[in-house]
């Protein structure tokens, strides 16, 4: 049984939802695909099988790339173009990410810039990719300045969750994916925290009973987001649906992950900047003290960092003040 939320906008698609949902790629193909290049991670080529068996009839090519942050590099972007040059890649064939939220960001930017834009569908196979980096259009590289800080905006013909690889996902990275679940439920959706709370363990667990209403909730939040503003043009404020509010906890992540030369997982930084956020609401007077006590409370229930050395302000703060939010010489955060 597969759950299939809609990401309005100018450009809307399907987050199909379920196990067995790789056997919908054909669908979003046209008739016109002759080319399929499959952006994937060493560690998904049995994945990579069930995508081939989808494409009979379709010339795959297969652009294998390194594990997690460091695959999110020019270099690697160029490497992609290269091959698909090679290969004859036109405006009708399409990019698959295949992969942890690495490889689907940059196989959205390698979409985005191949002849000025061809169509990629995603196949996140970790619950961070699911939950985060698969859905909302935001594509990109990493460069030495810091995160994210080249890439475009580029709407997937289509997202494919296909929970049955959940499996297959390291306990320690299954559980930083949930950081991003957690930010969801403190933003839009208290259900998502309760049902964390009423089962911790559970949660941590890919077989657990609410996995699938999880994955589909936090989906859901994002999805209303991105399809009310893709480009971060909106305000946020209250009652606000800006999409600046899904970087919540993240001004202080990416400088962490930066300092770490990436070598934090990503989850683990958003769950110690979701801690900073809330406590930096608390101490502005805009946020209550149980509600601020309660990230810390779900977060170190499932075994997620929420604390990182204080005598390494004066770099994060360096590393913040090139924070996409940051305008001016105003560092500016999402509470």
């Amino acid at each position: 049984m597969t759950d299939r939320i809609r990401v309005e906008g100018a450009d809307p698609y399907d987050v199909v939802i379920g196990a067995g949902a790789i056997g919908q790629l054909r669908a979003l193909l046209t008739d016109d695909v002759e080319r399929v290049a499959v952006v994937h991670q060493a560690s998904v080529a049995g994945v990579l099988d069930l995508v081939r068996d989808q494409l009979t009839g379709i010339d795959v090519i297969a652009f294998e790339i390194p594990d997690a942050e460091a695959a999110k590099t020019v270099a690697t972007a160029a490497k992609a173009w290269d091959c698909l040059a090679s290969n004859g890649f036109t405006r009708t064939d399409v990019v698959v990410g295949l992969g942890g939220g690495a490889a689907t960001d940059l196989a959205g930017f390698v979409a985005a810039a191949w002849l000025r834009g061809v169509r990629v569908v995603q196949i996140p196979t970790t619950l961070l990719g699911m939950v985060d980096a698969a859905v909302g259009g935001k594509t990109g590289v990493n460069i030495d300045a810091g995160k994210n800080l080249v890439g475009a905006f580029h709407p997937p013909a289509g997202v494919l969750c296909d929970l049955s690889v959940l499996d297959t996902v390291p306990a320690v990275d299954y559980a930083a994916g949930l950081a991003e679940v957690v930010k969801a439920g403190f933003i839009a959706d208290p259900v998502i925290l309760d049902l964390i709370e009423s089962a911790p363990q559970a949660a941590l667990s890919p077989s657990g009973p609410h996995t699938a209403e999880l994955v589909s909730r936090a989906i859901a939040v994002k999805a209303a987001v991105v399809g009310a503003d893709l480009r971060e043009r909106a305000a946020v404020g209250p009652g606000g649906l800006g999409r600046e509010i899904l970087n919540y906890g993240h001004t202080l992540a990416h400088a962490i992950e930066k300092r770490e030369h990436f070598g934090w997982r990503h989850g683990h930084a958003v769950s110690v900047g979701l801690v900073f956020a809330a406590a930096l609401a608390r101490e502005a007077g805009i946020l209550d003290v149980e509600t601020a006590i309660r990230h810390k409370a779900i977060l170190t229930s499932l075994g997620l960092p929420v604390s990182y050395p204080a005598a390494a302000w004066p770099q994060l703060r360096d590393g913040m003040s090139i924070d996409k939010k940051t305008r001016g010489r105003t560092l500016r955060f999402v509470v």
